[in-house]
């Protein structure tokens, strides 16, 4: 575990090159993370969200949005432990806004919901499911891939580095909104469905 601790990191923009920013020498512990606004809130109480790791409920979800990184960074996500190769589902009805690999996050995804307030970042994937190069708008339990290492994930830690990120409205940069610590509404299994989409 601690190896993740020093690891795991968002990768940034969704560009080959991770965004880094040093952080001064003797940097303050990082301080809790953004508050839940009451429309995230509202939001996400009429917006189920699966845990996006098949066979994880929500009981099992480990508290990580806060903990320190190397280089003083705070995680700003929920780091999801699993065997290799469980899929990794769509914790939501959405569309795939991208697809690609970085240093940092391995093979990561980007998805948002319908209304586009929210993106929702996988990463660490082992591989990626072969239909969602088929899609780009998944139901909720869409297998969008499987749990890995790829990245900087420790190679004996396979998890799911997973970010939901809020959008201000007419925001370009999508991959750098808002982190939103989601966990307590994630309340539905992580269950893979059937691959209409």
């Amino acid at each position: 575990m601690l190896a993740l601790v020093a690891a795991c990191a968002r990768a940034g923009s969704p560009s080959t090159t991770p965004v880094t920013r040093p952080e001064p020498a003797g940097a303050p512990a990082p301080l809790p993370g953004p508050a839940i606004t009451s429309a995230d809130a509202a939001y996400f109480e009429s917006h189920e969200l699966m845990v996006p790791v098949a066979g994880v409920s929500p009981r099992d979800l480990r508290d990580s949005f806060n903990e320190a990184r190397d280089g003083g960074r705070t995680h700003r996500a929920t780091d999801i432990l699993a065997a290799r190769g469980t899929p990794v589902v769509a914790a939501i009805d959405g569309e795939v806004v991208s697809i690609t690999q970085n240093a940092a996050g391995g093979n990561t995804l980007y998805l948002t919901d319908s209304e586009r307030r929210y993106i929702y970042y996988y990463a660490h994937m082992d591989r990626y499911s072969d239909q969602i190069l088929h899609a780009v708008r998944v139901k909720q339990g869409f297998v969008l891939g499987y749990v890995g290492t790829t990245g900087n994930a420790p190679p004996n830690t396979p998890h799911l580095h997973f970010q939901v990120m809020r959008m201000n409205p007419g925001q370009q940069d999508w991959w750098s909104g808002t982190p939103v610590d989601v966990r307590n509404f994630m309340t539905l299994v992580g269950r893979a469905r059937a691959q209409g989409y």
